[in-house]
């Protein structure tokens, strides 16, 4: 058995505002989904086989809520639909009394990668723009502090006159 070595997402996730994060090329990664979430009908369920009707009932009213989210316009970019309905199948499914933990792990596990969870979001790289529209009624990006060099932020405090110290 190796130990050691490189996890996938190990480490903490990437942070829009990290101090280090002042390279070019690392903001352009970063991508803000509009707040107001995704415009239009949910796409067409793709699975093909249906549980019993309590759960596609639960389904369908998942899918359709979810599809009006701002990840969504992600999803639908890169043709994640199948990802999605396997999702809202699982989620059903773990809603349910006596629902396995192994099946409420995979949930959580789809709550990230399709970046419905905070630590998802930011391992996509996703952000969420401002809520509030500006004068043309798109939403805006959120204000962020002007960055600062961590040596900027120090303060040097006064001592007594010998320089000596007490």
């Amino acid at each position: 058995m190796g130990r050691g070595g490189a996890r996938a997402n190990s480490g903490p996730a990437p942070d829009p505002d990290a101090l280090r994060r002042d390279r070019p090329s690392d903001k352009a990664t970063w991508v803000t989904l509009p707040a107001a979430g995704r415009a239009g009908p949910p796409p067409e369920w793709p699975l093909v086989t249906s549980p019993n009707e309590d759960i596609a009932i639960r389904e369908h009213d998942l899918w359709r809520s979810l599809w009006r989210r701002p990840q969504a316009i992600m999803w639908q970019a890169l043709g994640q639909e199948l990802e999605v309905a396997l999702f809202v199948r699982k989620l059903a499914e773990a809603e349910l009394p006596r629902a396995s933990v192994e099946l409420q792990k995979v949930v959580r596990q789809y709550l990230g990668s399709l970046g419905l969870s905070v630590e998802g979001m930011l391992r996509n790289r996703w952000k969420i723009g401002d809520a509030t529209p500006s004068a043309s009624g798109r939403p805006t990006a959120p204000k962020t502090a002007p960055r600062t060099r961590g040596r900027d932020r120090f303060t040097v405090i006064d001592g007594d006159d010998d320089g000596k110290g007490a």
